[in-house]
């Protein structure tokens, strides 16, 4: 029996996340192993922001145009497995700023490339695009949860051997996939046409603002947790309950778009990131209280990005998704995520915890007003052509 398009991408999304979950919550625990300080900590987790800042628009612009998205992603993947093996060769920030530099470059390749894949392979049917997707938040469960047990009773170092592992597992997935054919593969007019639209450029922005809300939590999260006399085993039950959560979401996801508009799930995420980010800031003494944080996840990123990719998939033609997802990715997780990190970089050494993940929260409540301004209820409607 042939292994069927959808099973082969659900395995890679799990690998990919899988690494994922290894090195996002656990990295920068080793980074401050070595002694940097909380700037240059966020200079080197930032890195991957800063590659998907336009990284990913030059893979797209190449997939789209040539058809190559599978072998795109095959070689991104393989350069990036090379690449991260400066973790083992150094631990000089300048050596390891460039050799990360270098992965995450090829890096940013793959997620936007498999996005198009996915969606070209579900025919239309995007409402089913988070019960393929939820495989990659098993996998960041399962790496993230036992990272954090192996980091209770193995040296920090370890971490870098299982993410080097799970890196060589997405290469072998990656070679698995296969291409999608596209029908009525050509736009009626340039994908510019479709970027003016203000519902387009409103939804960009406030996706940015989501990301750039997060950087506080990627960077420092598990920091926080540590500093605060929390185990490492604990802190990987509290990544994985969040991810938990965003699994939930994307199977309900097709139930939930039935019932609520676009703008009012929107709406509804950015509020709840609000809430969250307080949370995690003002209320760290309480593990109630983070559980609850934690279980937000669901809406500040689960159903957000969800709601977002299934935007795209309606609003740009079957020959623009790659540079639509890539443009997203760019947008939001560049250069959202990037100054997002940054900021969080600056205001955890100046200001404190609470007063970063106050930041945070102000970020997502821009992003509020944006949807709340520039995306109206029947903006899913009809696809753009």
């Amino acid at each position: 029996m042939t292994f069927p398009p959808h099973g082969r991408l659900a395995v890679w999304y799990f690998w990919y996340f899988a690494f994922i979950g290894a090195f996002l919550p656990y990295f920068a625990l080793y980074l401050q192993s070595l002694g940097f300080s909380a700037g240059r900590i966020a200079v080197l987790m930032s890195l991957g922001q800063l590659m998907r800042l336009l990284a990913p628009l030059l893979w797209s612009w190449l997939a789209d145009s040539g058809g190559q998205r599978v072998r795109i992603v095959v070689g991104a993947t393989a350069a990036a497995l090379a690449s991260f093996s400066v973790v083992f060769l150094t631990d000089d920030f300048l050596g390891l700023l460039v050799g990360l530099s270098i992965l995450h470059f090829f890096w940013s390749a793959s997620l936007p490339l498999v996005e198009a894949l996915t969606l070209g392979h579900l025919a239309g049917r995007t409402e089913n695009y988070g019960r393929v997707r939820l495989w990659g938040s098993v996998g960041f469960i399962l790496t993230v949860l036992g990272v954090g047990l192996l980091l209770d009773v193995a040296p920090i170092r370890s971490q870098l051997w299982v993410s080097w592992l799970l890196l060589a597992g997405t290469l072998i997935s990656a070679l698995t996939l296969t291409e999608v054919r596209m029908q009525g593969g050509h736009a009626t007019g340039p994908i510019v046409d479709v970027l003016r639209q203000r519902k387009v450029i409103y939804l960009m922005a406030s996706a940015m603002l989501m990301t750039a809300a997060h950087g506080t939590l990627y960077v420092f999260y598990s920091i926080h947790l540590v500093n605060q006399g929390y185990g490492k085993t604990l802190v990987g039950l509290l990544w994985t309950l969040g991810v938990a959560a965003e699994i939930f979401i994307f199977l309900w996801m097709p139930r939930i778009s039935l019932r609520f508009s676009l703008r009012g799930i929107l709406l509804a995420c950015f509020a709840f990131a609000v809430l969250r980010f307080l949370l995690i800031g003002w209320a760290v003494a309480f593990v109630v209280v983070l559980v609850i944080a934690q279980l937000l996840h669901a809406m500040s990123f689960g159903a957000h990005h969800a709601a977002t990719v299934a935007a795209l998939n309606r609003w740009f033609a079957p020959s623009q998704q790659a540079r639509a997802q890539a443009l997203y990715g760019s947008v939001a997780y560049g250069a959202g995520g990037l100054g997002g990190a940054l900021l969080a970089g600056w205001m955890w050494e100046s200001l404190g915890a609470g007063l970063s993940f106050s930041a945070s929260a102000l970020l997502a409540l821009g992003g509020l007003a944006l949807v709340w301004h520039g995306v109206p209820a029947a903006a899913a409607a009809a696809p753009v052509r």
